[in-house]
Parts: C-alpha cells; structure tokens; sequence
C-alpha cells in the first residue's frame, strides 16, 4: 500500500498539477493538505472519475484536508478531539481497507507565526489535542499514521539554513519540544527511518529564489505507529514536484507500507 500527503496549496490554484500526478502516480491513498476550498465546492466528480473515493474537510478560503482513495475507506471522523469550537478544518481520520487496514490520520498543524502570540498559543494547544488522540489510537494497538503539513522543522539538519528560522514558530524550542512529546510516545519518523541524509526537504518558499537555491525545510512527516513501522518498506519525497509548472510550495511525500 503506497500512500502520500501532499500540501497542495489550494486544489483549484494546482488542480491540473494534482490531477496529472494522481493519473501518473501509483499511490493508492493521496492525503492532501491545504485544499483551500469548502466541502461543497471541492472538485469530487474528476477524483472519482479517476477511480477515487473521496472524503473532505474543508473550509471556504483556508485550511482544509481530503483523502482520496482507490481502496475503501471507512469510520471517517472529521474532526480532531480536545476543543468542540474549534472552527478551523484541520484533521480527518479513516481506515483503509488493504491486505490489512490502516488508520489514517491526515493532519495540517497551525503555522502559529507570529510567535509568541496567540496563534503560537493556539498551534501548541493543537499539539497537545493531538498528543491526546495519539495515545487514544495507540491503545488500540493497531496500525496507524499521523501525516501532512507539521509546521515543525524537527532538528536543525532539517533546514538549509537554520538560524534564520530560530524565532520562527516552525522552529522554536517549544514547538520542538511538543512534536517531540508526540515522537516519544512510540512513533516512528518514517522518512528518517529510510534516509538519515541532510539537504532532503519536502517545502521551499516561493521567495528569494529558495527552490533554485535549494533553500528548503523538511516539515511534511509521516509518523508510524509501532504497529505500523513493522509494515513500513520505503518513504521517499517526490522533490522533483518542486519543479513544475505552477507548482505548490511543497512537494510530496510517500510510505509503502507492506498492507
């Protein structure tokens, strides 16, 4: 089972890049991030005309994830526990039927720029809801994946250039702290597991020349439940994404899990 989470940075801006990579991609599951687009208005009908089922959270504007699958998926939940007013669309869980099914959770963690402030605050009250649900699926000793956006640069080979992101919210001792709170519990960094080499980064930011320069982050992780890192054969990014016409600001990330 190949899945991948992509941040595609508002799927009507990048629907014919998306679309192209689902008609020459072999993964059978696509957790996208940022789509940008409410539940009604997000483009269902040509997914499914290319063999996919489709499940959304979205949010006119912001935010927003999806999953689309060509095996079936099950017991969807849309939201992430630990704060019912939350209005922003950031979490949705399903298990995917394969050989063995597979809980996925695709997640776009807060920015929380400016930092300190409340929307620091707030992506570290996330974190801590999300911790919560970590331990919960954990308890049910079954495989699971928490994937997409972090908005956490989770050490400082993760970056070209480091220091310039010491005060950044993506960086911060705190941020770091709690992506690591969630790593301790059991989970595996997939990619890592695969590739401990620097100068692999999954976004690079449409200003100054950074894709040119190489000047990127690695902040799109898949981690792995102990139960899931046992399945776990291969973990790359697609960096060559990066490169197209019209591209968004992060590229793919995929698993292959023996499931």
């Amino acid at each position: 089972m190949k899945i991948a989470s992509f941040n595609i940075n508002g799927v009507k801006a990048r629907f014919g890049l998306l679309q192209g990579w689902l008609q020459e991609s072999d993964v059978d599951v696509a957790l996208l991030q940022e789509i940008k687009s409410s539940d009604e208005t997000f483009p269902r009908a040509a997914f499914e005309d290319l063999g996919f089922q489709v499940e959304t959270h979205g949010q006119k504007g912001f935010n927003g994830v999806a999953i689309l699958s060509r095996l079936p998926l099950e017991d969807i939940r849309r939201t992430l526990p630990g704060d019912e007013t939350d209005p922003q669309a950031r979490w949705l869980e399903a298990t995917v039927i394969g050989a063995r099914p597979v809980r996925l959770c695709n997640l776009y963690l807060p920015n929380g720029n400016p930092a300190p402030g409340p929307k620091h605050d707030y992506k570290l009250a996330w974190m801590a809801r999300m911790k919560a649900r970590a331990e919960t699926l954990l308890a049910g000793e079954e495989p699971f994946l928490m994937a997409g956006d972090y908005n956490i640069i989770p050490a400082a080979t993760d970056a070209a250039e480091p220091e310039k992101w010491r005060t950044d919210s993506l960086f911060r001792p705190d941020s770091r702290a709690a992506f690591r709170r969630i790593l301790n519990l059991g989970f595996t960094d997939a990619f890592r597991a695969i590739d401990a080499a620097p100068l692999n980064y999954t976004f690079w930011d449409f200003q100054r020349g950074a894709w040119n320069r190489n000047d990127g982050i690695r902040i799109d992780h898949f981690l792995l439940s102990p139960q899931a890192a046992d399945l776990l054969t291969d973990c790359q990014i697609e960096r060559e994404m990066r490169g197209r016409e019209r591209p968004s600001d992060h590229v793919p990330i995929w698993v292959e899990l023996d499931a």
